[in-house]
């Protein structure tokens, strides 16, 4: 055969392939929303419930610490930072690399692995013990370093999961459906500390003022607790399937990807496809762009795909500088004086074991106060309208508005701080923050990465997007640190730092009512070349 009949053979190949990719993607995008889709929310979004509650259990259980095992009953300002870093340091470098790891092994050969870091590190903390050699405190802070790893790779790992399995117009509301699962798992870490310091009431005023024995009780039901919705999950992590566009794009392998859509789309009562998978079907892989340094350079060398990137980044940096800075210093926010104000106040600070009490209970209601009032709230109007206002606008918006408030109440902080009545009026603006973090970057940060990069760069773009994230989490706790807790200069640094991410946001496409594969920017035509031998490939 001349090499003019072969280059045809492997035009017309190409061709088939690529209709048959085409055809199959289509089904997966234009699938109803079935129960096959409320699993991929349960097993992803169970992992944000346990993420959320690891992560922010430490505020209140770092104040009992203090108590404990501090003789100032505070832990010292460089031991609070080091305990409040860990897990955004580990979260830094578990994003990036489970994101890079999803793109070369696969999403199902990571998922539950995270999990199992997170389980394990949650209940080394729980049981840590203090020695003359190793505080307490440095061995809870290496394990949260490591929970931080694992924590860290459930963002790339559950964004791409969701959005490659989910259908185009639904895409929005499953993956915030998802992200949201995190105001539940912060809303039960609250709840689980007030059952807990309501629990011990008595145990804990009848506590000697020097050692607080009951309270070591609490921190550690409190922390350990996160490891149940943890292990509940574990066995359909790692039983979920493949994700079709990794099997095609990735590994290359059109008819088994073609095989998995069929049965996943059976499976929920959509009627079976006409494909007829040949049983060279594993052996066979398609010529298709792959991901390599050269491709990377070649792919984010462009100015259009390298803005994304930069865009998606940024405005995730910008908005967990806030998020995380407010989130992890909750209890250093409601000072007595805002406690008092609004009817919760007692005469914190003497150390008694009464007081004590008194200021752990009212700081939790504080927080189940604004959980309820701003976050949860946040999450729900982004899941209403999400697929029908788009990512962009929202995104704007919740920057724009967060720094109008921020401004506010940092320059006017003490003015809003004169009388009870307008310390309401400073929670207030600060509920209404939390609503428009919420309804806002919170959850577009989390959503447009997850959409806009290719398959073969899809976890790993997203795992550097939420990994700058991170970055910025640990920024707001440098803030807190070099800036003496100062509320209101805090304040003013955050509003500023919310409208350099409203402008990082117009670097962004939207992202509302697209494929993925129209989103990657990439020609989808010719997008496989033709087949390759299993020797080559």
């Amino acid at each position: 055969m001349s090499f003019q009949s072969l280059h045809s053979v492997d035009e017309q190949a190409a061709v088939v392939l690529n209709s048959r990719r085409t055809s199959a993607l289509a089904r997966v995008d234009r699938a109803p929303f079935s129960l096959f889709h409320v699993k991929v929310w349960l097993v992803a979004g169970v992992g944000f419930f346990t993420d959320a509650y690891d992560i922010f259990t430490i505020s209140l259980a770092a104040k009992m610490l203090g108590y404990i095992y501090d003789k100032n009953n505070q832990l010292e300002p460089g031991v609070d930072f080091g305990l409040k870093i860990a897990s955004p340091v580990g979260n830094l470098i578990g994003q990036v690399l489970f994101g890079w790891l999803a793109d070369r092994v696969g999403r199902k050969r990571m998922y539950g692995i995270e999990l199992m870091i997170i389980v394990t590190s949650t209940f080394a903390q729980a049981i840590a013990g203090d020695s003359p050699t190793v505080h307490i405190v440095g061995v809870i802070t290496l394990w949260r370093f490591i929970m931080g790893v694992g924590i860290g790779g459930d963002y790339p790992l559950s964004a791409v999961i969701t959005s490659e399995f989910a259908s185009t117009r639904s895409r929005g509301r499953l993956m915030t459906a998802v992200f949201a699962s995190q105001g539940w798992g912060y809303l039960a870490s609250t709840i689980v500390a007030l059952i807990t310091i309501t629990a011990f009431e008595n145990a804990i005023v009848r506590d000697s003022p020097t050692t607080f024995d009951h309270l070591d009780f609490c921190w550690r039901i409190l922390i350990g607790a996160g490891c149940v919705p943890g292990v509940v999950a574990l066995y359909f992590r790692l039983t979920i399937p493949e994700t079709p566009r990794f099997t095609m794009d990735i590994e290359r392998n059109v008819k088994q990807a073609c095989r998995n859509i069929e049965t996943v789309l059976s499976a929920n009562g959509v009627a079976p496809g006409v494909w007829r998978v040949d049983p060279e079907a594993s052996t066979e892989r398609t010529d298709a762009p792959r991901a390599d340094i050269r491709d990377f350079k070649r792919y984010f060398g462009q100015w259009k795909n390298a803005r994304i990137l930069f865009g998606t980044a940024y405005s995730w940096f910008a908005l967990d500088i806030a998020f995380y800075g407010l989130g992890l210093n909750s209890s250093k926010i409601f000072d007595a004086k805002i406690l008092s104000a609004l009817g919760l106040g007692s005469n914190v600070g003497t150390g008694t074991p009464r007081d004590v009490f008194n200021e752990l209970h009212d700081t939790t209601v504080c927080t189940l106060i604004l959980i309820g009032s701003g976050l949860m709230p946040g999450y729900l109007a982004s899941f209403l309208f999400i697929d029908s206002w788009g990512r962009k606008p929202i995104q704007l918006m919740g920057f724009t508005v967060l720094s109008v408030l921020f401004l506010i109440m940092g320059f006017g902080f003490q003015e809003l701080t004169r009388s009870d009545t307008t310390v309401k009026l400073l929670m207030f603006l600060y509920c209404l923050a939390n609503f428009f973090q919420n309804f806002g970057p919170n959850v577009t940060t989390f959503i447009i990465p997850g959409e806009i990069f290719p398959t073969r760069y899809r976890a790993t773009a997203h795992g550097l997007s939420a990994a700058c994230g991170k970055l910025g989490a640990i920024v707001a706790q440098v803030i807190f640190f070099r800036a003496g807790n100062s509320i209101q200069t805090i304040l003013e640094i955050f509003g500023f730092v919310m409208l350099s991410g409203a402008a990082s946001t117009l670097l962004l496409p939207e992202t509302r009512g697209r494929s993925l594969e129209e989103l990657s920017d990439e020609n989808q035509k010719g997008f496989i070349r033709g087949t390759v031998s299993p020797e080559t490939s």
